[in-house]
């Protein structure tokens, strides 16, 4: 389990979390919500080391975490895949090198049991035949899918989902969002999904966080947040509402 206690981030004067209390529950799909700037990928980069609070706890599997050197960052970093917006994978590179990338640099596996770990993760993400294509020789949704595919090589317990649906039409979005969804089921393990995606939520999370100028103004299971009356989580209600009906 990951656990918040009043944690404060800060960019100079401009205060990003304030005081946050959150609990993400082991084996469940969380979706953080809300516009642009409220702090979404920032709580994610805080989980990781990418970013450090100025106050406050984050504890992960009851560990301490918020004053960890870099150095210690490692094994949690291996505990947490991030999965970013962009797909972030090398053009030098082949798939199926992308994904072996990680697995050279963090295992000691022979070349065989790389192979084998590369095909296993490219089934999880249902792509075949793809080895050794280029980056530039796939579809965003497809690269979306590779760059997943890396993550899950290297069996993480929690998975970090920045924005995944960004850039995707509706039909990619939706079998992201399914895909999400049956590898928390198949491997068991703990999903984060930052997204502004009322719909994509209301459709696979088991709880929804809504932030509001690094707040929580707003959590529960789906049901709970179609009959919330915060203004904001309205607002939400309301485009998923006109998207299911132009």
């Amino acid at each position: 389990m990951i656990e918040f206690r009043n944690v404060t981030k800060k960019f100079g004067e401009q205060t990003i979390l304030k005081n946050l209390n959150l609990k993400i529950e082991e084996g469940k799909i969380l979706f953080i919500l809300g516009t642009s700037g409220t702090g979404k990928s920032v709580l994610l980069k805080n989980i990781v080391g990418l970013m450090r609070p100025e106050s406050g706890q984050i504890l992960i599997d009851s560990e301490d975490v918020s004053n960890f050197s870099e150095e210690d960052f490692f094994a949690i970093r291996k505990k947490c895949g991030m999965v970013f917006q962009q797909p972030a994978l090398f053009d030098s590179l082949n798939v199926f090198e992308n994904i072996a990338f990680g697995l050279r640099r963090q295992s000691a596996l022979s070349e065989l049991e790389i192979t084998e770990k590369v095909r296993q993760a490219l089934q999880l993400v249902h792509l075949t035949h793809v080895e050794q294509k280029w980056p530039a020789e796939l579809s965003f949704g497809m690269q979306k899918r590779v760059s997943l595919a890396r993550t899950l090589a290297l069996n993480p317990k929690v998975l970090l989902f920045d924005e995944p649906t960004t850039g995707l039409d509706p039909l990619t979005t939706k079998a992201i969002n399914q895909l999400i969804q049956e590898l928390s089921k198949k491997l068991n393990t703990t999903s984060v999904v930052v997204s502004h995606d009322m719909n994509c939520a209301l459709e696979i999370a088991d709880r929804i966080v809504v932030l509001d100028r690094g707040e929580i103004v707003e959590q529960g299971s789906p049901k709970d947040l179609e009959k919330s009356k915060v203004p904001l989580v309205q607002d939400f209600l309301r485009d998923v509402m006109e998207s299911d009906n132009p």
